[in-house]
């Protein structure tokens, strides 16, 4: 049996898990982890939410209107759910973490977006508030290095 005072893991048990990064890796894992997930909520939000607005889907008497609710209420508590995750990846990261600190108001402004967007109560205001964030979003991820693009999730994806 191994003596306790020479066993680090007996004194300290994070002491004997191996380290997962350098903070130099963290940084860079921060970064593609931040456009990945800044990627998705852009992607979701054109997808489910911009193209069929835009295509009047969301209006009274449209066909489809409302499983086109639906997707954009999916889409809506996906985007922000991703988006809040972008803002703590980019604490990982110094430059990143400045650049996205002034848009945390806003995401926490788009909270109700989903359910709002599931009953048919969006605004012309509430769909351009959500632009302005994922434009700021895909700004600060450009001036940090980290310039995002859209990926489109899958249904599946957005049901969790």
């Amino acid at each position: 049996m191994l003596n306790p005072a020479l066993d680090p893991a007996a004194v300290d048990p994070a002491a004997a898990e191996p380290s997962p990064s350098t903070s130099a890796e963290k940084q860079k894992f921060a970064k593609t982890r931040f456009v990945a997930n800044a990627g998705l909520a852009a992607g979701a939000t054109y997808q489910w939410i911009v193209k069929p607005y835009r295509e009047g889907k969301f209006k009274k008497g449209a066909k489809g209107r409302t499983f086109a609710l639906i997707k954009a209420g999916l889409a809506g508590a996906f985007a922000y759910n991703r988006l809040k995750a972008a803002v703590v990846n980019a604490k990982g990261d110094p430059l990143l973490s400045k650049a996205v600190a002034p848009l945390t108001a806003g995401i926490e402004s788009l909270k109700g977006l989903g359910s709002k967007l599931r009953k048919g109560n969006a605004t012309d205001a509430d769909l351009s508030s959500l632009q302005d964030v994922i434009t700021g979003v895909k700004s600060a991820g450009q001036s940090a290095g980290a310039p995002v693009t859209d990926k489109v999730p899958s249904l599946s994806q957005l049901g969790g």
